[in-house]
């Protein structure tokens, strides 16, 4: 696989994308193709002693920061990293595309330069949260803050796809929509009609999950619109960090609480693996015509190693061409029925 990455996207880039591009490189075998300033990059691999063996350079100066307005890809920043690699993404010299750097940008980005499948409307943030019972997604995870009922239907649809065949090992994913209690009529009419078309799919539709039922793994896809999502993620993320940190103060309080520490040391540490989202690279734009993965901003090497993992999952498994035959069979229906 041929894995193209934003090598100045977010806040550690590029020491700790690099990083990451190396560590994949020797773990998975992929080509990594790292879109910057080439005489940074290599003066950063040089200064701290990183191998580009397996790497390969598209030469860019230009960098759009989180401070700018996303449509700036397409004029102002349009010979940026990331929109280089997104260029070099859709005319087919990689197989997917990795950044850490504005996830309006990348929105922007995938939509007009990638595009999106024909017969989706909106490209959704579908972000990989850890649950109790393995990872979840949540889609949409706030790319659509107004949504229709038919784009809950089809967050719904590729988020199954994906999770079952990248994630779940080919075992149908189970489907939620996100609601304020699990009752069928629960909910506003956007609830109602996006849980008939769910409803009514071939799904493996569990019908309606409330927000405090998400970290038990109640199901494997949350369908949300995405102002809804996006809430619930930050609640997630925040919760885990408190949960995290008063850990810390709790076994910091004196040498006996220290002495305890060093007797769950291990158990601790799987722990702070359940919660941490690095081990799930990040989050899928589903909707476009090639795999595009968000991972976070602050993200470091490991975060940037294992999105390339999943990029290379993502293309792997051809969920693009998943979704595409569903679209194309929906259209089909709809011809016949009229």
């Amino acid at each position: 696989m041929r894995i193209i990455v934003d090598a100045f996207g977010g806040d550690n880039a590029p020491l700790e994308v690099i990083k990451g591009a190396a560590e994949a490189v020797a773990a998975y075998g992929h080509t990594v193709v790292l879109a910057g300033n080439e005489a940074i990059i290599r003066q950063t691999a040089k200064e701290n002693e990183l191998s580009l063996d397996g790497m390969e350079i598209l030469d860019c100066e230009d960098v759009i920061s989180m401070h700018d307005a996303p449509r700036s890809i397409l004029r102002e920043h349009k010979n940026c990293s990331m929109a280089v690699g997104l260029k070099a993404l859709a005319a087919g010299d990689g197989d997917a595309f990795v950044s850490a750097g504005s996830t309006g940008a990348l929105l922007v980005g995938g939509t007009f330069l990638v595009k999106r499948i024909k017969g989706v409307s909106r490209a959704a943030l579908a972000a990989i949260m850890p649950t109790n019972k393995g990872p979840v997604m949540l889609v949409d995870a706030g790319a659509n803050v107004e949504c229709r009922p038919e784009m809950l239907h089809r967050f719904g649809q590729m988020g199954s796809i994906y999770m079952t065949d990248v994630m779940g090992g080919g075992t149908p994913a189970r489907v939620g929509l996100l609601n304020i209690g699990t009752e069928d009529e629960k909910g506003s009419d956007l609830q109602h009609a996006t849980f008939e078309l769910l409803k009514n799919d071939n799904l493996n539709f569990v019908g309606n999950i409330e927000a405090r039922q998400v970290p038990f793994g109640e199901a494997d896809v949350v369908v949300a619109d995405g102002f809804s999502g996006n809430v619930l993620l930050k609640t997630m993320e925040g919760t885990a960090d408190l949960i995290v940190q008063k850990l810390k103060a709790m076994f910091k309080t004196n040498l006996f609480t220290k002495l305890a520490y060093l007797l769950i040391k291990p158990q601790m540490g799987a722990f702070k693996k359940l919660l941490s989202t690095d081990e799930y690279g990040g989050a899928p734009l589903l909707g476009l015509k090639k795999p595009v993965i968000k991972t976070h901003g602050n993200a470091k090497a490991n975060a940037v190693k294992n999105a390339i993992r999943v990029a290379a999952e993502f293309a792997a498994a051809d969920v693009i061409g998943k979704i595409e035959a569903v679209v194309a069979t929906e259209a089909e229906d709809e011809g016949e029925a009229e």
